[in-house]
């Protein structure tokens, strides 16, 4: 890791990337990151596809990113400078949209820092470890091998990716370097309590009741292969005022039944013009999470039908068409990849 360590310090003027709707680990490492190269009195901006969750708003230096899809002029011009462009949480250029079409553009040097599955030989320099638990805690390590001193800004960020992307450490996150990390992120001036707060306690009254119907009208059990399917429409979602950032753990609560052991979750999304222009024009985006308990991966079956991967428990997958499509490809496959056990 410490060749990274020489790109950093070669570079003036650093653009930090993460993945389209970032989450908690993707905010939480680019951010961090961004935190520890301002600290060395070089210039750095995080670039991001399209808007975060308002729950991520809170994070220290989130008022400084930049999205692609609003303010691409301004982006591009601060690109065309850039010495150095670090990849957070995601390894193939697709998963930024059109950003990552300027991306490959650039000839500055470009580091990827990811946990995910089949990185794409994009980066001059690659840490990818699928096995850990989250981008932050690869961050975390790598801050630790420059013997840099964790600021509280950087600690919070790394907290929340540590905990965003385990489910509160419900869930991949059985490695043993996570709770060592954890401490030190603490003595570094992390409120654990305050962040799970500010994350996980800050929806709508609208979005509870998303859930309600959810859970009561929209949920499909599959009891033969213990899986339950939910899917949502955009009707359905403007019924709820939907937010983003309000299908944010919605996957996850099927798993609180000891009969379901496989959860789906379908929301449509309109495809943006990049996506539409890359799918024969289809301007329908079906957005697909997957999770699972124990040993019983999802990540294969995203891969394979959804294009899309993740982790054994957690993956994510997308479809260009219709909703009644999407779902009628689920039912035609899952058999082939979920356990009747």
């Amino acid at each position: 890791m410490t060749s990274i360590l020489s790109y950093i310090q070669q570079a003036h003027k650093v653009a930090i990337f993460t993945h389209q709707s970032p989450d908690g680990d993707a905010m939480g490492s680019s951010l961090a990151m961004y935190h520890y190269i301002i600290s060395l009195g070089k210039e750095a901006q995080v670039i991001v596809p399209n808007a975060f969750p308002d729950f991520l708003a809170w994070m220290p230096g989130a008022d400084s990113v930049l999205l692609y899809d609003t303010h691409q002029a301004q982006a591009d011009a601060y690109l065309d400078a850039a010495d150095l462009i670090i990849c957070a949480d995601f390894n193939d250029p697709k998963r930024i949209g059109a950003l990552g079409d300027k991306m490959l553009s650039l000839t500055c040097p470009k580091v990827m820092i990811d946990h995910h599955l089949h990185p794409s030989d994009f980066a001059d320099f690659i840490v990818s470890v699928p096995e850990a638990s989250s981008t932050c805690e690869l961050v975390c390590e790598l801050l630790s091998t420059f013997n840099s001193q964790l600021s509280t800004p950087i600690a919070q960020c790394l907290y929340t990716g540590l905990m965003t992307d385990t489910g509160n450490f419900s869930y991949n996150s059985n490695r043993p370097q996570i709770y060592p990390m954890i401490a030190t992120l603490i003595e570094a001036g992390v409120d654990k309590d305050a962040i799970y707060n500010a994350v996980f306690n800050q929806y709508s009254v609208d979005r509870m009741k998303l859930v309600g119907y959810c859970l009561y009208q929209k949920m499909r059990v599959f009891p033969e292969h213990h899986t339950a399917l939910i899917y949502l429409n955009r009707k359905e979602l403007y019924r709820f005022n939907f937010q983003k950032g309000d299908a944010e753990g919605i996957v996850n609560m099927p798993l609180q039944s000891k009969d379901i052991h496989y959860s789906v979750f379908m929301r449509e999304d309109k495809a943006t013009p990049d996506e539409m222009e890359k799918n024969d024009g289809i301007k329908t985006k079906i957005k697909l999470s997957f999770r699972s308990q124990g040993n019983r991966p999802v990540n294969v079956f995203a891969h394979d039908i959804f294009n899309g991967g993740g982790h054994a428990n957690a993956a994510g997958g997308e479809f260009y068409g219709t909703l009644t499509d999407a779902v009628q490809k689920f039912l035609d496959t899952y058999t082939k990849y979920f356990d009747k056990e």
